[in-house]
Parts: C-alpha cells; sequence; structure tokens
C-alpha cells in the first residue's frame, strides 16, 4: 500500500485556516494532524479544543490528534467530544499506560503512544499489540522546522522488529523533519505514516508534494 500522509496544520496560515483545510481535503492526504502543546509538556503553547472542533467541522478526514501534554487523563475525553478519531499520548506524560488505552478505546478511539527521540522503543514491549498507532519523534517536540534527528532511521527499524515479533497490528508514525529528500528512507525503515507540516504548507504545489511523498512507499 501507499504510504499514509497525515499533514501538521501547526504550518498552515491560521489566518486563513478554512483555506487549508479545503485545500487537504483536496489533497490525496488521509488524515489531518494536530499537534496539542500546552507549553508544560514541551516548551511551546499551540491550539486547544476550539480549534479540534472547528478543524472536525471542516473536514471529513479522520483527525490524528497528538497531546503533547501533562495529564492527558484529564482531557481524553474533551479531544473525543471535539471530534479526534485517533489520539496519540506521550509514553512520557503518563504512568498508567495500559489503563489509559483501554480508556481512549472505550471512546471509540483509535491510540496512539508517542515516544520522544531519547525514549527507547523497547519499553513499548508489553503494550505495542494493544495499541493501533505508534508515534516516533524525529525532533525533541515543541517547534515546527526541526532537522530530522539521523538517529531515528534505527528507532524505526526496532519499532518494526518489535512489532513483527509481537504479531501487532501497530502502524509506525515518523513526526519531525520529514520532507520529501528523506521520506522514501523513512518508508524503507519501517515507516506507515508520514506527518509533515512545512514542507507541505511551503510548498509550490502543496497537492502535488502530498501525492509524490505517498508514491515512496514501495
Amino acid at each position: 500500500m501507499n504510504g499514509i500522509i497525515s499533514p501538521s496544520i501547526l504550518s498552515a496560515d491560521f489566518g486563513n485556516l478554512q483555506k487549508c483545510i479545503e485545500l487537504l481535503n483536496k489533497s490525496s492526504a488521509e488524515w489531518i494532524h494536530l499537534d496539542v502543546m500546552d507549553g508544560v509538556f514541551v516548551p511551546n503553547i499551540s491550539f486547544g479544543l476550539p480549534v479540534v472542533e472547528a478543524i472536525a467541522r471542516l473536514t471529513v478526514k479522520p483527525l490524528d490528534v497528538h497531546l503533547m501534554i501533562v495529564s492527558p487523563e484529564k482531557y481524553v475525553e474533551a479531544f473525543a467530544r471535539a471530534g479526534a478519531n485517533i489520539l496519540t499520548i506521550h509514553w512520557e506524560a503518563c504512568t498508567y499506560h495500559h489503563n489509559m488505552i483501554q480508556h481512549i478505546k472505550t471512546l471509540g478511539l483509535k491510540v496512539g503512544i508517542s515516544i520522544n527521540p531519547a525514549t527507547p522503543v523497547m519499553l513499548l514491549e508489553n503494550i505495542i499489540a494493544d495499541i493501533d498507532l505508534l508515534l516516533v519523534m524525529s525532533v525533541n517536540p515543541g517547534f515546527g522546522g526541526q532537522k530530522f534527528i539521523p538517529e531515528t532511521m534505527n528507532k524505526i527499524r526496532q519499532a518494526k522488529e518489535l512489532i513483527l515479533r509481537k504479531g501487532s497490528t501497530a502502524l509506525i508514525e515518523v513526526d519531525g523533519g520529514v520532507s520529501i529528500d528523506n521520506a522514501g528512507e523513512i518508508f524503507a525503515a519501517g515507516g506507515d505514516v508520514l506527518v509533515l507540516g512545512n514542507a507541505i504548507f511551503s510548498a509550490n504545489d502543496p497537492i502535488a508534494y502530498i501525492e509524490n511523498l505517498k508514491s515512496l512507499k514501495q
């Protein structure tokens, strides 16, 4: 299958957000990625529930919501009501991972776990079979436009090996510094879903850029 592209609206023009969402609706991107930051778990503040609700009204594409916040357990129900379809929480922000995974599933959402660049993949050994998505951060979270950390390629391979060994159906999503230049290598290493912001919204033809990205998955 072709790769899944999940454009991050963090890099969109928020003064013309509806226009940006309409562009993504016309594209072949499967998901829309929403980075929710609280200024505590990461050193930046992005947006919250009202923006998620607005985007949910503007698109029929699944909302891939990435919570970069402390105490995510307090907010999962609110984000489910706001229109999230996939809800990803950080391994580092959660204590009782199994409880959180099951709670998110009871809300009818797909559940993802994200790991920061310094977090080993093997920590997920006991939960990998229970999740739908493993989000491998290829930059330190908090800001867009950062450069891809090369060691991430090894982490993607490790994640793929773990998924196969445990019989998991989880997809591997990669976020941070992704572009047309490294997308093929990410797919080859085992990545399934690419998150891109700057690369898409700064392209001369974002729709064609997305199509070209998808074609790199062999």
